[in-house]
């Protein structure tokens, strides 16, 4: 398999068109809540991935790259830059996605694999950000 990348464009004009038209920036995020399904088992689980940090999924790997929020006063939606690979532990890694996901619209850029689904549900802020007023000079 290849990664998909023709999606990243696609996800780049969805995520664009969600910007604010104000110029309100969304949030950014420290962690990532997904769910993954294995379709042998059809199970469903919900894991979560902090930023930069590879979390496992059945054999997959999954790395959070960048998480974004809208704000409250906007329509909800979370998305998340992620880096997927298959890492067998006889195999090199082999990389299977790296883009744009989208809590509101999972279909639009999904990892497409024979054994597993993973989407993203919400993106997730766990430090509190700088407060401006303190960083002033």
């Amino acid at each position: 398999m290849r990664p998909i990348r023709a999606a990243g464009f696609t996800a780049a004009l969805l995520l664009a068109s969600l910007l604010p038209v104000g110029g309100v920036a969304a949030f950014p995020g420290d962690l990532v809540i997904m769910q993954g399904l294995d379709k042998v088992t059809a199970r469903v689980s919900t894991f979560e991935a902090p930023l930069g940090v590879a979390v496992r999924f059945g054999t997959l790997s999954i790395t959070l790259r960048s998480c974004e929020r809208t704000p409250p006063e906007e329509p909800p939606e979370s998305s998340a830059f992620v880096e997927i690979y298959e890492a067998r532990s006889d195999q090199r890694p082999i990389s299977l996605f790296e883009g744009w996901m989208f809590a509101s619209s999972p279909a639009l850029s999904a990892l497409e694999h024979p054994v597993y689904d993973v989407w993203v549900l919400e993106c997730k802020r766990t430090a509190p950000l700088p407060d401006p007023e303190t960083n002033r000079q």
